[in-house]
Protein backbone atom coordinates (compact mmCIF):
# COMPACT_ATOMS: atom_id res chain seq x y z
CA UNK A 1 0.00 0.00 0.00
CA UNK A 2 1.24 3.45 -0.88
CA UNK A 3 0.25 5.85 2.15
CA UNK A 4 2.26 9.09 1.64
CA UNK A 5 4.84 10.23 4.04
CA UNK A 6 3.54 13.77 5.77
CA UNK A 7 5.44 15.18 8.84
CA UNK A 8 2.13 16.34 10.15
CA UNK A 9 1.21 12.78 11.05
CA UNK A 10 3.75 13.11 13.87
CA UNK A 11 2.01 15.03 15.60
CA UNK A 12 -1.18 13.72 14.68
CA UNK A 13 0.12 10.28 16.16
CA UNK A 14 1.25 11.94 19.45
CA UNK A 15 -2.15 13.56 20.36
CA UNK A 16 -3.85 10.04 19.56
CA UNK A 17 -2.00 8.08 21.85
CA UNK A 18 -0.98 10.32 23.86
CA UNK A 19 -3.16 12.96 24.39
CA UNK A 20 -3.18 13.32 28.20
CA UNK A 21 0.62 12.55 28.62
CA UNK A 22 2.69 15.39 28.87
CA UNK A 23 4.62 16.78 25.76
CA UNK A 24 6.45 19.98 26.52
CA UNK A 25 8.12 20.97 29.53
CA UNK A 26 8.62 25.12 28.89
CA UNK A 27 11.28 27.00 29.90
CA UNK A 28 8.92 29.32 31.41
CA UNK A 29 7.48 26.39 33.66
CA UNK A 30 4.61 25.72 31.67
CA UNK A 31 3.95 22.00 31.43
CA UNK A 32 1.75 21.13 27.70
CA UNK A 33 -0.13 17.45 27.35
CA UNK A 34 -0.18 16.26 23.20
CA UNK A 35 -3.22 17.74 23.31
CA UNK A 36 -2.51 20.90 24.80
CA UNK A 37 0.45 21.35 22.21
CA UNK A 38 -1.82 19.84 19.67
CA UNK A 39 -4.86 22.74 20.23
CA UNK A 40 -1.77 25.50 20.26
CA UNK A 41 -0.22 24.03 16.89
CA UNK A 42 -3.96 24.26 15.66
CA UNK A 43 -4.94 28.08 16.72
CA UNK A 44 -1.50 29.06 15.00
CA UNK A 45 -2.65 27.28 11.94
CA UNK A 46 -6.19 29.23 11.84
CA UNK A 47 -4.66 32.47 12.44
CA UNK A 48 -1.84 31.94 9.62
CA UNK A 49 -4.72 31.44 7.35
CA UNK A 50 -6.43 34.67 8.82
CA UNK A 51 -3.72 36.39 7.82
CA UNK A 52 -4.18 35.19 4.17
CA UNK A 53 -0.68 32.68 4.58
CA UNK A 54 -1.62 29.92 2.20
CA UNK A 55 0.41 26.23 1.49
CA UNK A 56 3.98 26.88 -0.26
CA UNK A 57 4.26 30.36 1.67
CA UNK A 58 7.79 30.32 3.77
CA UNK A 59 6.86 30.75 7.36
CA UNK A 60 10.16 31.53 9.32
CA UNK A 61 10.55 31.22 13.06
CA UNK A 62 13.49 33.11 15.09
CA UNK A 63 13.00 31.22 18.20
CA UNK A 64 15.79 29.76 21.03
CA UNK A 65 14.77 26.14 21.92
CA UNK A 66 10.94 27.24 23.64
CA UNK A 67 7.34 25.40 23.12
CA UNK A 68 6.81 28.70 20.74
CA UNK A 69 9.15 27.18 18.42
CA UNK A 70 7.74 23.85 18.12
CA UNK A 71 3.50 25.26 18.08
CA UNK A 72 4.64 27.56 15.24
CA UNK A 73 6.54 25.09 13.02
CA UNK A 74 3.61 22.54 13.36
CA UNK A 75 1.13 25.28 13.20
CA UNK A 76 2.91 26.70 10.10
CA UNK A 77 3.26 22.62 8.51
CA UNK A 78 -0.36 22.29 9.03
CA UNK A 79 -1.70 24.33 6.23
CA UNK A 80 1.51 23.55 3.78
CA UNK A 81 3.10 26.17 4.45
CA UNK A 82 7.03 25.73 4.38
CA UNK A 83 8.53 26.35 7.98
CA UNK A 84 12.21 28.25 7.34
CA UNK A 85 13.92 28.34 10.86
CA UNK A 86 16.17 30.80 11.18
CA UNK A 87 19.64 30.77 13.36
CA UNK A 88 19.05 32.96 16.55
CA UNK A 89 23.08 34.31 16.45
CA UNK A 90 22.73 35.78 12.98
CA UNK A 91 23.11 40.03 12.13
CA UNK A 92 20.04 42.10 10.65
CA UNK A 93 22.17 41.65 7.23
CA UNK A 94 21.72 38.09 7.46
CA UNK A 95 18.06 38.09 8.08
CA UNK A 96 17.46 40.59 5.53
CA UNK A 97 19.06 37.76 3.01
CA UNK A 98 17.53 34.97 4.18
CA UNK A 99 14.22 36.49 4.30
CA UNK A 100 14.54 38.38 0.90
CA UNK A 101 15.87 35.23 -0.75
CA UNK A 102 13.14 32.65 0.57
CA UNK A 103 10.22 35.38 0.06
CA UNK A 104 9.20 34.89 3.91
CA UNK A 105 5.59 35.69 4.23
CA UNK A 106 5.38 35.64 7.89
CA UNK A 107 7.54 35.46 10.95
CA UNK A 108 7.42 34.57 14.34
CA UNK A 109 10.30 35.92 16.27
CA UNK A 110 11.23 35.45 20.15
CA UNK A 111 11.59 38.42 21.96
CA UNK A 112 14.89 38.74 22.71
CA UNK A 113 15.49 38.68 19.04
CA UNK A 114 12.80 40.26 16.97
CA UNK A 115 14.54 43.88 17.42
CA UNK A 116 17.26 42.12 14.48
CA UNK A 117 14.07 41.70 12.28
CA UNK A 118 12.68 45.13 13.30
CA UNK A 119 15.53 47.04 11.68
CA UNK A 120 15.31 45.14 8.38
CA UNK A 121 11.73 45.05 7.91
CA UNK A 122 11.23 47.45 5.60
CA UNK A 123 13.68 45.62 3.42
CA UNK A 124 11.86 42.33 3.57
CA UNK A 125 8.55 40.91 1.74
CA UNK A 126 7.50 39.45 5.38
CA UNK A 127 3.76 41.03 6.11
CA UNK A 128 2.89 39.48 9.43
CA UNK A 129 5.08 39.40 12.44
CA UNK A 130 4.55 37.46 15.45
CA UNK A 131 6.28 37.39 18.83
CA UNK A 132 5.77 35.65 22.25
CA UNK A 133 6.37 39.29 24.17
CA UNK A 134 4.87 42.11 22.04
CA UNK A 135 5.16 44.48 24.97
CA UNK A 136 8.95 44.35 24.87
CA UNK A 137 9.84 44.48 21.29
CA UNK A 138 9.50 47.73 19.92
CA UNK A 139 7.69 48.38 16.39
CA UNK A 140 4.85 46.64 15.43
CA UNK A 141 3.73 43.23 16.14
CA UNK A 142 1.13 40.54 17.59
CA UNK A 143 1.48 38.95 20.67
CA UNK A 144 1.52 34.85 20.41
CA UNK A 145 -1.02 34.03 22.94
CA UNK A 146 -3.36 36.55 22.52
CA UNK A 147 -2.94 35.46 18.64
CA UNK A 148 -3.90 32.17 19.72
CA UNK A 149 -6.42 33.10 21.45
CA UNK A 150 -8.66 34.89 18.60
CA UNK A 151 -7.83 32.39 16.33
CA UNK A 152 -10.15 29.36 17.37
CA UNK A 153 -9.20 25.64 16.69
CA UNK A 154 -10.49 25.36 12.80
CA UNK A 155 -8.94 25.77 9.96
CA UNK A 156 -8.58 24.58 6.40
CA UNK A 157 -5.97 21.63 5.89
CA UNK A 158 -5.04 21.43 2.47
CA UNK A 159 -3.88 18.26 0.82
CA UNK A 160 -0.22 17.41 0.69
CA UNK A 161 2.33 15.35 -0.83
CA UNK A 162 5.29 13.84 0.34
CA UNK A 163 7.68 15.29 -2.70
CA UNK A 164 6.28 18.29 -1.78
CA UNK A 165 9.10 21.19 -0.22
CA UNK A 166 7.76 21.63 3.73
CA UNK A 167 11.25 23.34 5.07
CA UNK A 168 14.07 25.22 4.21
CA UNK A 169 17.22 25.13 6.68
CA UNK A 170 19.83 27.84 5.43
CA UNK A 171 23.29 26.36 5.95
CA UNK A 172 25.38 28.00 8.52
CA UNK A 173 27.43 29.68 6.05
CA UNK A 174 31.07 28.92 6.73
CA UNK A 175 31.89 30.52 3.76
CA UNK A 176 29.95 32.73 1.28
CA UNK A 177 25.95 33.48 1.93
CA UNK A 178 24.03 31.05 3.04
CA UNK A 179 22.03 28.34 0.75
CA UNK A 180 18.69 27.57 1.49
CA UNK A 181 18.75 23.40 1.76
CA UNK A 182 14.93 22.54 0.59
CA UNK A 183 13.46 19.11 2.32
CA UNK A 184 10.28 17.07 1.55
CA UNK A 185 7.46 15.59 3.22
CA UNK A 186 9.78 12.44 2.69
CA UNK A 187 13.27 13.36 3.51
CA UNK A 188 11.86 14.82 7.07
CA UNK A 189 9.71 11.60 7.61
CA UNK A 190 12.37 9.31 6.58
CA UNK A 191 15.31 11.00 8.45
CA UNK A 192 12.89 11.03 11.17
CA UNK A 193 12.10 7.58 11.41
CA UNK A 194 16.34 6.92 11.15
CA UNK A 195 16.57 9.11 14.28
CA UNK A 196 14.14 7.09 16.33
CA UNK A 197 15.73 3.67 15.06
CA UNK A 198 19.76 4.91 16.07
CA UNK A 199 18.95 7.00 18.85
CA UNK A 200 16.61 4.16 20.23
CA UNK A 201 13.93 6.46 20.65
CA UNK A 202 10.62 5.34 23.02
CA UNK A 203 7.38 6.98 24.14
CA UNK A 204 9.09 6.92 27.90
CA UNK A 205 12.14 9.42 26.66
CA UNK A 206 12.49 12.73 28.00
CA UNK A 207 14.86 14.86 25.55
CA UNK A 208 16.56 17.67 26.53
CA UNK A 209 17.00 20.37 24.25
CA UNK A 210 20.50 21.93 24.34
CA UNK A 211 20.79 20.94 20.23
CA UNK A 212 19.20 24.16 18.34
CA UNK A 213 16.03 23.75 16.86
CA UNK A 214 16.78 25.84 13.85
CA UNK A 215 19.65 23.50 13.12
CA UNK A 216 18.50 20.89 10.23
CA UNK A 217 14.87 20.96 12.28
CA UNK A 218 17.35 19.82 15.51
CA UNK A 219 18.17 16.89 13.36
CA UNK A 220 14.89 15.58 13.10
CA UNK A 221 14.02 15.36 16.29
CA UNK A 222 11.36 17.84 16.61
CA UNK A 223 9.41 15.13 14.67
CA UNK A 224 11.02 11.80 15.92
CA UNK A 225 10.23 13.03 19.63
CA UNK A 226 7.47 14.10 19.14
CA UNK A 227 6.32 10.87 16.62
CA UNK A 228 7.04 8.80 19.17
CA UNK A 229 5.08 10.63 22.00
CA UNK A 230 7.50 11.06 24.14
CA UNK A 231 8.58 14.37 26.10
CA UNK A 232 10.80 17.65 25.08
CA UNK A 233 11.86 19.81 27.82
CA UNK A 234 12.92 23.44 26.15
CA UNK A 235 15.98 25.39 27.03
CA UNK A 236 17.07 29.13 26.31
CA UNK A 237 20.48 28.33 25.74
CA UNK A 238 23.67 26.10 26.88
CA UNK A 239 24.26 26.28 30.21
CA UNK A 240 26.36 23.53 32.16
CA UNK A 241 24.86 24.14 35.48
CA UNK A 242 21.27 24.38 33.78
CA UNK A 243 21.78 21.04 31.83
CA UNK A 244 23.18 19.03 35.14
CA UNK A 245 20.30 20.06 37.30
CA UNK A 246 17.35 19.58 34.44
CA UNK A 247 18.94 16.12 33.99
CA UNK A 248 18.60 15.60 37.02
CA UNK A 249 15.17 16.92 37.83
CA UNK A 250 13.33 16.02 34.93
CA UNK A 251 15.00 12.58 34.74
CA UNK A 252 16.37 13.72 31.15
CA UNK A 253 17.12 10.00 29.45
CA UNK A 254 18.71 11.69 26.02
CA UNK A 255 20.59 14.56 24.88
CA UNK A 256 22.69 16.43 21.71
CA UNK A 257 26.04 17.71 22.41
CA UNK A 258 28.42 19.10 20.39
CA UNK A 259 32.13 18.37 21.73
CA UNK A 260 32.47 21.98 23.05
CA UNK A 261 29.31 21.60 25.00
CA UNK A 262 30.70 18.04 26.48
CA UNK A 263 33.80 19.95 27.23
CA UNK A 264 31.79 22.72 29.27
CA UNK A 265 30.01 19.63 30.94
CA UNK A 266 33.27 18.07 31.63
CA UNK A 267 35.07 21.12 33.23
CA UNK A 268 31.66 21.94 35.17
CA UNK A 269 32.02 18.52 36.76
CA UNK A 270 35.20 18.78 37.91
CA UNK A 271 34.69 22.13 39.74
CA UNK A 272 31.47 21.27 41.51
CA UNK A 273 32.97 18.39 42.97
CA UNK A 274 31.72 15.55 41.02
CA UNK A 275 28.22 15.56 40.94
CA UNK A 276 25.41 13.45 40.09
CA UNK A 277 24.83 13.84 36.31
CA UNK A 278 21.97 11.76 35.72
CA UNK A 279 18.40 11.03 37.50
CA UNK A 280 16.91 7.88 37.70
CA UNK A 281 17.13 7.09 33.62
CA UNK A 282 20.53 6.21 31.92
CA UNK A 283 21.27 9.10 29.75
CA UNK A 284 22.13 8.62 26.05
CA UNK A 285 24.29 11.54 24.65
CA UNK A 286 25.33 11.95 20.92
CA UNK A 287 27.71 14.11 19.76
CA UNK A 288 27.87 15.17 15.90
CA UNK A 289 30.67 17.18 13.17
CA UNK A 290 34.18 16.79 14.45
CA UNK A 291 34.90 14.02 16.30
CA UNK A 292 35.79 14.75 19.90
CA UNK A 293 39.07 13.79 21.72
CA UNK A 294 39.25 10.23 23.26
CA UNK A 295 39.57 11.95 26.66
CA UNK A 296 36.69 13.68 26.28
CA UNK A 297 34.71 10.81 25.14
CA UNK A 298 36.01 8.36 28.42
CA UNK A 299 35.21 11.19 30.54
CA UNK A 300 31.53 11.26 29.33
CA UNK A 301 30.89 7.50 29.53
CA UNK A 302 33.25 6.33 32.31
CA UNK A 303 32.76 9.36 34.70
CA UNK A 304 29.50 10.77 33.74
CA UNK A 305 28.12 7.60 33.09
CA UNK A 306 26.44 8.51 29.97
CA UNK A 307 26.16 6.46 26.92
CA UNK A 308 27.56 7.90 23.83
CA UNK A 309 26.88 8.14 20.31
CA UNK A 310 28.88 10.03 16.95
CA UNK A 311 26.88 10.62 14.35
CA UNK A 312 27.60 12.02 11.15
CA UNK A 313 26.03 14.28 8.08
CA UNK A 314 25.41 17.58 6.89
CA UNK A 315 22.30 19.98 6.73
CA UNK A 316 21.85 19.00 3.10
CA UNK A 317 21.96 15.11 4.54
CA UNK A 318 19.47 14.99 7.10
CA UNK A 319 22.03 15.26 8.70
CA UNK A 320 21.98 11.75 9.82
CA UNK A 321 24.19 9.46 7.71
CA UNK A 322 26.30 7.69 9.64
CA UNK A 323 27.15 6.47 13.15
CA UNK A 324 29.81 5.55 15.02
CA UNK A 325 27.66 2.68 17.32
CA UNK A 326 29.04 -0.17 16.15
CA UNK A 327 28.81 -2.45 18.99
CA UNK A 328 29.52 -5.77 17.51
CA UNK A 329 32.89 -4.21 16.63
CA UNK A 330 33.75 -2.81 19.75
CA UNK A 331 35.92 -4.36 22.17
CA UNK A 332 37.35 -2.83 25.75
CA UNK A 333 40.55 -2.13 24.01
CA UNK A 334 39.17 -0.56 21.11
CA UNK A 335 35.64 1.59 21.59
CA UNK A 336 37.04 5.16 22.11
CA UNK A 337 39.16 4.52 18.43
CA UNK A 338 35.52 3.39 17.02
CA UNK A 339 33.19 6.09 18.53
CA UNK A 340 35.62 8.54 17.52
CA UNK A 341 35.02 7.52 13.74
CA UNK A 342 32.04 8.62 12.23
CA UNK A 343 30.85 4.93 10.99
CA UNK A 344 29.23 3.20 9.20
CA UNK A 345 26.28 4.24 6.69
CA UNK A 346 23.17 3.30 8.44
CA UNK A 347 19.72 2.00 6.70
CA UNK A 348 18.93 2.85 3.14
CA UNK A 349 22.01 5.41 2.72
CA UNK A 350 24.64 4.76 0.10
CA UNK A 351 28.08 6.30 1.46
CA UNK A 352 31.11 6.34 -0.66
CA UNK A 353 34.20 7.29 -0.26
CA UNK A 354 35.76 8.34 -3.75
CA UNK A 355 38.93 9.45 -5.49
CA UNK A 356 39.10 11.89 -8.07
CA UNK A 357 37.67 9.73 -10.52
CA UNK A 358 35.23 8.52 -9.04
CA UNK A 359 36.15 5.09 -7.84
CA UNK A 360 35.97 3.76 -4.16
CA UNK A 361 39.15 4.41 -2.27
CA UNK A 362 40.88 0.97 -0.70
CA UNK A 363 40.25 0.32 2.84
CA UNK A 364 43.23 1.02 3.95
CA UNK A 365 42.36 3.77 6.32
CA UNK A 366 45.17 5.80 4.77
CA UNK A 367 43.74 6.55 1.27
CA UNK A 368 41.94 10.07 1.28
CA UNK A 369 38.45 10.30 -0.55
CA UNK A 370 35.93 12.71 -0.27
CA UNK A 371 32.54 11.28 1.08
CA UNK A 372 29.56 11.12 -1.32
CA UNK A 373 26.14 10.24 -0.65
CA UNK A 374 22.58 9.44 -1.81
CA UNK A 375 19.57 8.16 0.33
CA UNK A 376 16.28 9.06 0.91
CA UNK A 377 16.77 11.56 3.88
CA UNK A 378 18.91 13.14 1.70
CA UNK A 379 18.08 17.10 0.50
CA UNK A 380 16.06 17.67 -2.71
CA UNK A 381 18.03 20.98 -4.14
CA UNK A 382 19.21 24.35 -2.92
CA UNK A 383 16.48 27.10 -3.10
CA UNK A 384 16.65 29.16 -6.47
CA UNK A 385 20.57 27.55 -6.83
CA UNK A 386 20.05 24.94 -9.95
CA UNK A 387 24.13 25.66 -10.75
CA UNK A 388 24.89 24.90 -7.03
CA UNK A 389 22.89 21.93 -6.53
CA UNK A 390 23.97 20.43 -10.24
CA UNK A 391 27.41 20.75 -9.01
CA UNK A 392 26.25 19.20 -5.81
CA UNK A 393 25.29 16.30 -6.83
CA UNK A 394 27.28 15.66 -10.31
CA UNK A 395 30.95 16.47 -8.96
CA UNK A 396 33.19 13.20 -8.64
CA UNK A 397 30.13 10.72 -9.02
CA UNK A 398 26.71 11.31 -10.70
CA UNK A 399 23.53 11.90 -8.49
CA UNK A 400 25.53 11.85 -4.78
CA UNK A 401 25.29 14.56 -2.51
CA UNK A 402 29.20 15.71 -2.24
CA UNK A 403 30.49 16.65 1.03
CA UNK A 404 33.00 17.89 0.53
CA UNK A 405 34.64 15.98 3.86
CA UNK A 406 37.65 14.35 3.11
CA UNK A 407 37.71 10.78 4.79
CA UNK A 408 39.79 7.21 4.53
CA UNK A 409 37.97 3.59 5.56
CA UNK A 410 39.11 0.93 7.34
CA UNK A 411 38.97 -2.81 7.07
CA UNK A 412 35.14 -2.51 8.52
CA UNK A 413 33.66 -0.07 6.09
CA UNK A 414 34.23 2.53 8.83
CA UNK A 415 34.30 6.12 7.88
CA UNK A 416 36.97 8.60 9.27
CA UNK A 417 36.95 12.34 8.19
CA UNK A 418 40.54 13.37 7.75
CA UNK A 419 39.70 16.49 6.44
CA UNK A 420 38.25 19.51 4.71
CA UNK A 421 38.80 19.64 0.94
CA UNK A 422 39.65 23.42 1.39
CA UNK A 423 41.39 22.88 4.74
CA UNK A 424 44.51 20.05 3.22
CA UNK A 425 47.68 21.87 4.32
CA UNK A 426 49.93 21.20 1.06
CA UNK A 427 53.80 22.15 2.69
CA UNK A 428 56.24 21.52 0.24
CA UNK A 429 54.05 18.97 -1.93
CA UNK A 430 53.04 17.00 1.22
CA UNK A 431 49.29 16.67 1.98
CA UNK A 432 48.65 17.38 6.10
CA UNK A 433 45.53 16.73 7.88
CA UNK A 434 44.58 19.61 10.10
CA UNK A 435 42.04 17.88 11.86
CA UNK A 436 45.22 15.01 12.84
CA UNK A 437 47.33 18.23 14.07
CA UNK A 438 44.27 19.53 16.10
CA UNK A 439 43.42 15.62 17.49
CA UNK A 440 46.92 16.08 18.73
CA UNK A 441 46.98 19.57 20.43
CA UNK A 442 44.10 18.53 22.15
CA UNK A 443 45.52 15.96 23.58
CA UNK A 444 47.85 18.36 25.52
CA UNK A 445 45.78 19.18 29.00
CA UNK A 446 46.94 22.78 28.45
CA UNK A 447 44.89 23.09 25.48
CA UNK A 448 40.98 23.98 25.53
CA UNK A 449 40.00 24.10 21.97
CA UNK A 450 42.38 24.44 18.74
CA UNK A 451 41.91 25.31 15.20
CA UNK A 452 44.57 24.47 12.63
CA UNK A 453 45.31 26.36 9.12
CA UNK A 454 47.23 26.80 6.11
CA UNK A 455 49.49 29.68 6.46
CA UNK A 456 51.39 31.52 3.85
CA UNK A 457 55.46 30.24 3.77
CA UNK A 458 57.60 31.29 1.63
CA UNK A 459 59.80 28.22 1.85
CA UNK A 460 56.96 26.07 2.10
CA UNK A 461 54.25 27.66 -0.15
CA UNK A 462 52.21 27.00 3.57
CA UNK A 463 52.70 25.52 6.51
CA UNK A 464 50.49 24.87 9.65
CA UNK A 465 49.59 27.23 12.16
CA UNK A 466 47.46 26.60 15.08
CA UNK A 467 45.10 29.01 16.84
CA UNK A 468 45.21 27.53 20.07
CA UNK A 469 42.80 29.11 23.15
CA UNK A 470 44.49 28.45 26.54
CA UNK A 471 43.29 26.16 29.51
CA UNK A 472 42.91 28.78 31.70
CA UNK A 473 41.66 30.98 29.06
CA UNK A 474 43.86 33.84 29.09
CA UNK A 475 46.25 33.92 25.63
CA UNK A 476 48.50 36.47 27.16
CA UNK A 477 49.89 34.04 30.21
CA UNK A 478 48.87 30.44 29.15
CA UNK A 479 50.03 27.44 31.00
CA UNK A 480 52.28 26.42 28.43
CA UNK A 481 54.51 28.25 25.88
CA UNK A 482 53.89 28.22 22.33
CA UNK A 483 57.71 26.56 21.84
CA UNK A 484 56.40 24.01 24.47
CA UNK A 485 53.87 23.20 22.23
CA UNK A 486 55.30 22.70 19.05
CA UNK A 487 57.97 20.41 20.91
CA UNK A 488 55.10 18.43 22.35
CA UNK A 489 53.46 17.59 18.72
CA UNK A 490 57.21 17.19 17.33
CA UNK A 491 56.81 13.98 19.67
CA UNK A 492 53.95 12.88 18.58
CA UNK A 493 53.83 13.40 14.58
CA UNK A 494 56.02 13.32 11.33
CA UNK A 495 58.80 16.03 11.06
CA UNK A 496 56.79 17.52 7.88
CA UNK A 497 53.67 17.89 10.50
CA UNK A 498 55.00 19.68 13.19
CA UNK A 499 52.70 23.10 14.15
CA UNK A 500 55.62 25.82 14.27
CA UNK A 501 53.35 28.59 14.74
CA UNK A 502 51.37 28.70 17.49
CA UNK A 503 48.73 32.02 18.22
CA UNK A 504 46.98 31.84 21.66
CA UNK A 505 43.68 33.45 21.63
CA UNK A 506 40.77 34.17 23.97
CA UNK A 507 38.31 32.12 21.71
CA UNK A 508 38.00 31.06 18.19
CA UNK A 509 34.93 31.94 15.51
CA UNK A 510 32.18 29.31 16.17
CA UNK A 511 28.60 29.21 14.15
CA UNK A 512 25.57 28.34 16.27
CA UNK A 513 26.14 24.54 16.05
CA UNK A 514 29.81 24.65 17.17
CA UNK A 515 31.64 24.59 14.36
CA UNK A 516 34.80 26.45 14.23
CA UNK A 517 34.89 28.97 11.04
CA UNK A 518 38.17 28.15 10.01
CA UNK A 519 37.83 31.11 6.96
CA UNK A 520 37.77 34.14 9.12
CA UNK A 521 41.24 32.69 10.30
CA UNK A 522 42.46 32.17 7.20
CA UNK A 523 41.02 35.30 5.81
CA UNK A 524 42.96 36.81 8.80
CA UNK A 525 46.35 34.86 7.72
CA UNK A 526 45.96 35.44 4.10
CA UNK A 527 44.41 39.09 4.53
CA UNK A 528 48.50 40.39 2.44
CA UNK A 529 48.41 37.56 -0.09
CA UNK A 530 46.82 37.66 -3.61
CA UNK A 531 45.49 34.15 -2.95
CA UNK A 532 44.18 32.08 -0.14
CA UNK A 533 45.98 28.78 -1.12
CA UNK A 534 50.38 28.45 -0.95
CA UNK A 535 51.89 27.00 -3.93
CA UNK A 536 53.29 23.94 -1.46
Amino acid sequence: MDTPLIVTDFLEQARDYYGDEEAIVGVDGNRFTYAEFGERADRFSAALQERGIEKGDRVAVLDPNTHYHLEAAFGAMQIGAVHTPLNYRLDPDDYEYILSDAGVDAIYADYAFAENIEAIREEVPTETFITNDAAAVDGDWESFDGVLEQAGTEFDQPEMAEDEIITINYTSGTTGDPKGVCRTHRTETIHAYLISIYHELTDDDTYLWTLPMFHVNGWGHIYAVTGMGATHVCTRGVNPDEIVTTVREEDVSILCAAPAVLNQLIDYYENEGEPEMMGDKQVRVTTAGSAPPEATIRAVEDRFGWYLKHLYGATETGPLITISDAKRLMTDENRFEIKKRQGMGVLGTDVRVVDEDGDDVPRDDATLGEIVVRGNQVMDHYWNKPDETEEAFNDRVEGYYHTGDLASVDENGLIAIRDRKKDIIISGGENISSLELEDTLFDHDAVADAAVIPAPSDKWGETPKAFVVPSNGDPTDPPVSADELTEFTRDQLASYKVVRRIEYVKELPKTATGKTQKYELREQEWEDEDRMIGEG
